[in-house]
């Protein structure tokens, strides 16, 4: 019998604001888009993606085609998502 395997999610163990920001502030060190979106978007499933995309004024679907792996995120989604989420980007570079 193959052995059956899921995909990782880390948004099951970022449980607590210190350990989403340290992802957060990890990822903006890189200055990699594609990490900072995905970081933003793990953050996100941790919170609660649909509360995030219905406070942007998002749909969901839209919501998780900008955070996902191997996309060029839109900086201005980014944002508002960061916004939605109580972070400041300038908080995450100061710790």
């Amino acid at each position: 019998m193959p052995l059956k395997t899921y995909p990782f999610d880390g948004s099951r163990y970022l449980d607590d604001d210190e350990s989403q920001r340290e992802l957060l502030a990890d990822a903006l060190e890189t200055g990699n888009a594609v990490y900072i979106a995905d970081a933003i978007g793990v953050v996100a499933r941790a919170r609660g993606m649909a509360s995030i995309a219905q406070e942007a004024g998002i749909p969901r679907e839209k919501l998780y085609e900008a955070l996902v792996d191997d996309t060029d995120p839109d900086l201005e989604t980014l944002l508002d998502v960061l916004k939605r989420l109580g972070i400041e980007p300038s908080t995450l570079a100061a710790e």
